[in-house]
């Protein structure tokens, strides 16, 4: 039954790890280059001295070198602090509640799914689907609501199970169906990582949606 409602890596440890080796890599060629420079200029014949122009050239790298370090240093301190904000706010996102089309926990509790009929629609269907896919039940509701309560039973009124189910809107114009929406939800999430030049949620129910799904937030229960 639908009642309506009326609307009120280890990968980061791994780059942490390699950057600070090529620091002291580069580190340890400009000390090396540092100690050849000075035994040159020191042994050098006073009779055939090191021609000016050379020297130049060598103080030129020399200063190149330094500059390579130094720069490295930065970066190699930009990346660290990089990656502390982005766990930092993977970790923001675990035991959140968030909102997003996808299927959905069953507890035994009540669930307020969201879904808006098409403006072209007469008559409108909740279609609840188990983890499988299969048809538990379709309920037909008003067009003109958005926010409905599902009580978890199947068409003949039996509480279901606990586990995964989804919610999809179908629309209707007569006979014809206009569109098919998957309602959207409030999910836990139980883990957040990055993939695919996007931030990831796995949420209880078991699906993963990228953060850019998420239309509202609230604190976990």
């Amino acid at each position: 039954m639908i009642t309506p409602i009326q609307s009120a890596t280890q990968p980061g440890n791994t780059a942490q790890t390699t950057a600070p080796s090529v620091s002291s890599g580069l580190a340890s060629d400009f000390e090396t280059f540092l100690l050849m420079l000075t035994a040159q200029a020191k042994n050098q014949d006073p009779l055939e001295p090191l021609d000016s122009t050379e020297y130049a050239s060598q103080l030129a790298q020399f200063s190149m070198v330094e500059q390579q370090v130094q720069t490295n240093d930065l970066l190699t301190g930009l990346a660290l602090s990089m990656g502390n904000v982005d766990m930092g706010e993977l970790a923001s996102w675990v035991g959140m509640e968030v909102r997003s089309p996808a299927a959905f926990r069953f507890d035994g509790q009540p669930v307020t799914l969201l879904a808006q009929a098409s403006a072209a629609a007469d008559s409108a269907v909740m279609v609840i689907r188990d983890k499988d896919g299969a048809v538990i039940d379709r309920i037909p509701v008003p067009t003109d609501q958005a926010e409905f309560e599902w009580a978890g039973t199947d068409g003949t009124g039996t509480p279901l199970p606990t586990g995964s189910y989804s919610a999809t809107l179908e629309s209707y114009d007569g006979e014809e169906l206009v569109s098919q929406q998957l309602a959207a939800v409030y999910n836990r999430v139980v883990e957040a990582q990055i993939g695919e030049g996007a931030v990831l949620l796995t949420l209880e129910s078991g699906q993963v949606v990228p953060v850019g799904d998420v239309t509202a937030v609230r604190a976990g229960a």
